[in-house]
C-alpha cells in the first residue's frame, strides 16, 4: 500500500458513478482506495467479478483483487464516497456519518438537510462550516445534481458582479446521466425525451441554498426566481443548457465575460488536485460549445460557455456545457473532498495508513 494516503470507501462501487469514482481516485495523490462495498448480490466476490466495466480506461488491478463487502459501517477507511441509488442512500449515509466516517455523497436524499452543505467549491466553500451542526460523529457532505453543478458555475459571476433577479434554463441532458443501461436506444435514437424525473424540480431549488449566505448557523436561500426544462437526448457525456438570465444591474457584454473569464476560488486558491486550472472558459465562435469536442476541457472539470447575446425577454441569453459524470458528479464530488481535507476537517489522526496497516 501507498504511504501517507487517505484511505477511501466507495459505496456503489458497482453502479456507474462507482466506477467513475474509482477511475477517478485510481491514480489520486491524496486519496487510494481501501474498500468498494456494493448491494447484497455483489458483497463476497472480487469487484472484477462483480462489475460489469462500462469506463473506457482499464479497471485497475489493484481495486479489481478488493473484495466487495456490503454497505454497512464496518469499512476499513475513513472517508466514503457515495454513489448509492437514492433509493437506498439516504438511511445508508446516515448510518456511516452516525459512525464516524466522512460521507462525501453524490446522491440527493440529504442535499437539502439544514445542516448539510451542498457544495460546488469554487461557490461556496464557507458553506463547509454548516457540518458542525451535525450530530454525527462523522459528517455528510453533498454534491448537487448534474445539471445544476454547470448552470451554478456560470452563474455565479453573475450573481456577485451584477446581482440576479430571473434565470430560465432549457437542458439538453446526456444519456449518461440515466445511468447504465438507462434508457433504451429505440427510445433515444431519433428522438428527444422531454422529461427527466425531479431534474426541473432539483434545478430549480438547488442553486438556491448553493448561492445562498451561511450566517454562521444556518443557509439563508438567495431571493431568485428559476424556471428549467429538461430534456435527454442522444449525446453519450455532457450536459448542455441554454440560460437566459435577468440582472439587477446593468452589465455589457464584455462586463460578463470579463466576470467569467476572472472567476476563480477556493480550489485554485489551495491548488486542489482535481481543481480545473481555469473554471469557466468562453468560446466566440457561435457554434461552440458542443458537447463532443469541449466535455472534457481541464479533464472534464471546467465549464465551456458560448453564445452570449441579448435577450429579447431578459436581459442576457448564453449556453453552457459541463461533464455530467465528472464535474457533475464522481469528479465534483472528490473536489469536495479534497477541500474537507485541505481545510482541515478531518480528523487527522484517523487520517493516514500507518506501517500497522500495511
Amino acid at each position: 500500500m501507498a504511504q501517507n494516503k487517505i484511505q477511501v470507501g466507495v459505496l456503489g462501487a458497482t453502479g456507474s458513478v462507482g466506477q467513475k469514482f474509482i477511475a477517478l481516485l485510481a491514480d489520486h495523490p491524496w486519496f487510494e482506495v481501501k474498500e468498494v462495498a456494493a448491494s447484497e448480490r455483489s458483497a463476497g466476490k472480487k469487484y472484477k467479478d462483480a462489475v460489469n466495466w462500462i469506463l473506457s480506461s482499464p479497471l485497475p488491478e489493484s481495486i479489481g483483487n478488493l473484495t466487495v463487502k456490503q454497505c454497512e459501517p464496518n469499512l476499513n477507511c475513513t472517508l466514503a464516497f457515495s454513489g448509492l441509488d437514492s433509493s437506498i442512500a439516504g438511511e445508508v449515509e446516515t448510518k456511516f456519518a452516525e459512525a464516524g466516517y466522512y460521507v462525501v455523497s453524490n446522491s440527493k436524499n440529504h442535499r437539502m438537510d439544514n445542516d448539510v452543505p451542498l457544495l460546488i467549491p469554487e461557490i461556496n466553500a464557507d458553506h463547509l462550516d454548516i457540518i458542525k451542526n451535525q450530530n454525527h460523529k462523522g459528517c455528510i457532505i453533498t454534491n448537487p445534481n448534474c445539471s445544476t453543478i454547470g448552470l451554478v458555475l456560470a452563474l455565479k459571476p453573475l450573481a456577485d458582479k451584477f446581482g440576479l433577479e430571473a434565470v430560465n434554463v432549457v437542458t439538453l441532458q446526456a444519456l449518461s446521466g440515466a445511468g447504465y443501461p438507462g434508457i433504451s436506444s429505440l427510445d433515444i435514437i431519433d428522438n428527444v425525451i422531454p422529461y427527466i424525473s425531479g431534474e426541473e424540480e432539483k434545478m430549480q431549488s438547488e442553486p438556491l441554498k448553493i448561492l445562498g449566505n451561511f450566517n454562521g448557523n444556518t443557509i439563508d436561500n438567495i431571493d431568485l426566481k428559476i424556471s428549467a426544462q429538461c430534456n435527454r437526448v442522444g449525446a453519450v457525456d455532457g450536459h448542455l443548457e441554454c440560460v437566459q438570465v435577468k440582472l439587477k444591474t446593468k452589465a455589457s457584454i464584455e462586463d460578463i465575460k470579463k466576470a467569467w473569464d476572472e472567476f476563480s476560488g477556493e480550489p485554485q486558491k489551495l491548488n486542489l488536485p482535481s481543481a480545473p486550472r481555469k473554471t469557466l472558459h468562453y468560446f466566440d465562435d457561435p457554434k461552440y460549445p458542443q458537447p463532443r469536442i469541449h466535455r472534457n476541457i481541464e479533464n472534464g472539470m471546467g465549464v465551456a460557455i458560448g453564445r452570449l447575446r441579448p435577450d429579447t425577454l431578459l436581459d442576457y441569453k448564453f449556453v453552457v456545457l459541463s461533464h455530467n459524470t465528472v464535474r457533475g458528479a464522481a469528479g465534483g464530488a472528490i473536489l469536495c473532498a479534497e477541500l474537507l481535507k485541505e481545510k482541515g476537517f478531518i480528523n487527522k489522526e484517523t487520517l493516514y495508513e500507518t506501517e500497522a496497516n500495511n
